[in-house]
């Protein structure tokens, strides 16, 4: 609709609900010749009469009141739609998508999740939790506005704010490691000075527990395994990183964790970390959002306060 058409019916609601063109002119901030002028075209366009004139001013036409009850309700709807925004803007009815695999979630999104709903309690959150490559995915595709993934290897599309670096360690229980031959260290020695464990020890004898291949924490540990040659001959694949923990924790075998997510089983003594010759080198993993698209106010408000 063109804008001159939708300044029209504006001017020709206001009339009718004031009933007088001088009332409704001053409402508009416009003169009164201005409105008459308006009313007159647009009954020429319409080719009907919309208005009874009178020495007291104006009544609709039975023409004029089907119309107006249109007008009406599009001018309603135009309202709500300003409200809608309005109240977006000030997170009210804001709405965040966030990507996130079910680990990271549990550890890492909770807290994050929990100071921001503090602070606005309004704003509806959803959480799809699946892997991070379906997150990166999701992202590309515009199906959620933030990702809690591991830092891409290179993607010019998605901005990442780091939040922290993570460990990916071998652990198993005291039992396991004492069947397989592999010595038991306390915990509070210091790691450096922790003989590590002979590969041969660990891989060709275990059974080692990994997640499955469609987990980027999975693809990143068998980069590593594949840049030293190695190749485990027992191998058992997980779905979730806390069944990795349960199952290295009743001696099913020696699980491939992240360091702090089980810092309490390393804590207690109930799992202990075997060492490696050459370590598995650290990581990060932060919230992503892509660049090919605008988030929304409060996505917006979420990054800021992470960044603060």
């Amino acid at each position: 609709m063109p804008n001159e058409n939708l300044n029209d019916y504006r001017i020709f609601y206001t009339v009718a609900k004031e009933k007088n063109i001088s009332r409704a002119a001053h409402s508009l901030f416009i003169s009164q010749p201005a409105v008459s002028k308006v009313i007159r075209r647009l009954e020429n366009r319409l080719g009907a009469t919309l208005f009874f004139r009178t020495s007291r001013g104006v009544s609709l036409t039975a023409e004029g009141q089907v119309l107006f009850e249109s007008v009406k309700a599009a001018m309603q709807s135009l309202s709500s739609g300003e409200y809608q925004i309005l109240k977006m803007k000030s997170l009210d009815l804001g709405h965040i998508r966030i990507g996130v695999s079910t680990t990271l979630c549990k550890h890492l999104l909770l807290p994050y999740l929990k100071d921001f709903i503090r602070m606005h309690p309004h704003v509806r959150i959803s959480i799809l939790c699946q892997s991070t490559n379906h997150t990166v995915k999701l992202l590309e595709e515009g199906a959620i506005d933030i990702g809690l993934i591991g830092r891409p290897l290179s993607d010019k599309n998605i901005a990442f704010l780091p939040l922290t670096e993570i460990e990916d360690i071998f652990v198993g229980s005291p039992s396991c490691l004492d069947n397989l031959g592999i010595p038991v260290y306390d915990a509070d020695i210091n790691q450096n000075s922790k003989p590590a464990c002979p590969d041969s020890a660990l891989f060709d004898t275990a059974t080692i527990l990994l997640l499955d291949k469609e987990n980027m924490t999975r693809q990143y540990i068998d980069d590593y395994l594949s840049s030293r040659h190695i190749q485990p001959t027992h191998l058992l694949e997980v779905t979730t990183m806390d069944l990795l923990i349960e199952f290295a924790k009743i001696g099913l075998g020696v699980a491939c964790v992240i360091k702090n997510f089980a810092k309490e089983e390393l804590k207690s003594g109930t799992l202990v970390e075997v060492p490696l010759s050459i370590p598995i080198p650290h990581r990060e993993v932060g919230f992503a959002y892509s660049l090919r698209r605008a988030l929304s106010c409060a996505a917006e408000e979420f990054i800021k306060a992470v960044e603060s």
